[in-house]
């Protein structure tokens, strides 16, 4: 059988991750709410990320829902932490002033 030979300017398939992410923050609107949605599970870690989700947003101000009162208290005590590490994700001049945590239904 004969071999085939490489078409001019083929390039091998590339993983379609990077184009999806490309695409999902373009496509995000360009509120202090979603910037914190899309880096919130890299912030804060996987685990947290299932127990407790921004919702809202006013002047600064997150609120997360979390699943639990238990998760909400402890969030609480770490917020210091969580605002620093969030406020580390985030595009420069872009700003959470504070975190405040509710129980709700996620």
């Amino acid at each position: 059988m004969p071999e085939r030979r490489a078409r001019r300017g083929w390039r091998e398939p590339r993983p379609l991750g990077g184009a999806v992410d490309r695409l999902r923050s373009s496509l995000a609107p360009p509120t202090l709410l979603a910037q914190v949605q899309d880096r919130w599970a890299s912030a804060t870690g996987e685990r947290v990320a299932r127990e407790a989700v921004p919702v809202r947003e006013r002047a600064g101000v997150v609120t997360i829902a979390c699943r639990s009162a238990t998760w909400a208290s402890e969030l609480a005590m770490l917020s210091p932490r969580l605002l620093e590490t969030l406020n580390e994700a985030l595009p420069e001049g872009v700003v959470v002033r504070e975190l405040r945590f509710v129980v709700e239904p996620l």
